[in-house]
């Protein structure tokens, strides 16, 4: 307790230079997982100037003089966590779902979104990968917390999905056919050149990557799961567009025809993954892809579907009880393959935003070394979002992104989902387990 004290003072401190100009900070760190090296670290200092991280020493030392001191020496020490699957202007409400999607607007997702923002970053996410949802609101909110306007974690968005009509990303599925709302076509390519042109719009729009669904999906209307409903034309014309952009694409996929099919076209990542078999393993490993297991979601919906289906959407519940066991299985043949694994949750309300730390339990469960999941949520999932030189390790010239915990997550990897300390760019927002 005393030396979260000694934390919660040096950020107070802190709190009255410019999010721009923090100064010189010196972090001790007990133990440091660096995001680096599978090592721990014992008694290890962080330098930092500004934003940036400038040095890391063994041993305590005073560094610069005057120069902020935050004395973490009895903490576990890590780089900031990463989200690669999150949907962070969704939150699950309450009611009939058919009802709520035709009377909920993207004004009342973007002010739930700034809680939702702050909430993940407080919980020790301190960068993101958002995966779908309205394009306007989400680049907003990304525009919004780099500019300092609001709390929230660091954000790369791909704006609404693409897919087919009545696949996994057609609002209108399940609905009256004569229902029509300007932005519900947005999401729809059936064509490969609908697939160029949209990419392009998103691109002009302020997306960062490219979300497609090329099979069914679980928490929509009567699509199913286990096959591929885009066309392999429609899926080259996505990535190629994409990758001739410098924006990465992020494959929604869960049977194995769209899986295998799609890491063969040369997606980035497979969400999911849930129908995946050796073979597909072999591909994944062959073309470098990443799977993003999301077993969170998996967990969640599974066990709503089994307690409360009245609350899920037509045929959801079905399809839940079938895909969530499915999830465990498939990252467990998944990562003793040695498949690269990132972390991401499918956060959209069936957990709350801010608890997405319940992952790593899961994922240990299913056969995981607490290291490795931890490397999936800093080291891969940096790497994947292709901003490595950024995020993901407490490094020279990596951003102040840095989190601390009591006791060991190697030993318990459940402490992750406490966070008592928080850094963003050198500047404390969380310290002895408070906001600040």
């Amino acid at each position: 307790m005393r030396k979260w004290k000694a934390a919660l003072i040096g950020a107070v401190s802190l709190m009255g230079a410019s999010a721009a100009q923090a100064g010189d900070v010196v972090i001790h760190a007990g133990r440091l997982i660096d995001g680096v090296t599978k090592a721990e670290r014992r008694q290890v200092t962080i330098l930092i100037h500004d934003d940036r991280i400038t040095g890391v020493q063994d041993g305590f030392v005073a560094g610069p003089a005057g120069a902020q001191l935050i004395e973490l020496a009895d903490k576990t020490v890590l780089p900031g966590l990463i989200d690669c699957h999150d949907h962070i202007t969704m939150n699950w409400h309450k009611g009939d779902p058919i009802r709520l999607a035709v009377t909920r607007t993207e004004d009342d997702d973007a002010i739930e979104a700034t809680v939702s923002a702050r909430n993940t970053l407080l919980a020790g996410f301190t960068a993101i990968r958002d995966v779908g949802g309205s394009t306007a609101v989400v680049v907003a909110l990304k525009k919004a917390v780099n500019a300092g306007v609001i709390d929230g974690p660091r954000m790369w968005v791909s704006g609404v999905p693409l897919g087919p009509t009545g696949g996994h990303g057609d609002p209108a599925n399940g609905l009256d056919p004569g229902l029509d709302h300007p932005g519900w076509t947005d999401s729809i390519i059936d064509s490969p050149e609908a697939a160029r042109r949209t990419v392009r719009r998103l691109k002009r729009e302020g997306a960062d990557l490219v979300k497609i669904m090329p099979s069914g999906g679980v928490m929509s209307i009567g699509d199913d799961p286990s096959l591929q409903l885009m066309e392999d034309d429609e899926i080259k014309a996505v990535i190629e567009t994409a990758h001739s952009l410098d924006m990465k694409v992020a494959a929604h996929a869960h049977g194995k025809q769209a899986i295998d099919h799609t890491i063969a076209l040369g997606v980035d990542s497979i969400e999911h993954g849930s129908y995946a078999d050796q073979g597909s393993y072999a591909l994944f490993k062959a073309h470098g892809t990443y799977l993003v297991p999301t077993m969170l979601v998996g967990e969640r919906v599974y066990e709503r579907a089994k307690s409360h289906p009245e609350q899920l959407n037509p045929s959801t519940a079905e399809k839940a009880l079938t895909v969530g066991p499915l999830l465990q299985k498939n990252l467990h043949d998944a990562y003793k393959a040695g498949v690269k694994i990132a972390f991401g949750t499918d956060t959209f309300g069936l957990s709350a935003h801010g608890e997405n730390a319940q992952e790593f339990a899961i994922m240990v469960r299913a056969g995981m070394t607490p290291m490795d999941a931890i490397w999936a949520a800093t080291h891969n999932a940096a790497d994947l979002i292709g901003a490595s030189g950024d995020i993901g390790a407490v490094a020279p010239g990596r951003y102040a992104d840095i989190i601390a915990v009591d006791g060991d997550p190697l030993a318990d990897v459940t402490v992750l989902e406490r966070v008592g300390f928080v850094m963003k760019g050198g500047r404390v927002v969380k310290a002895g387990g408070k906001p600040l």
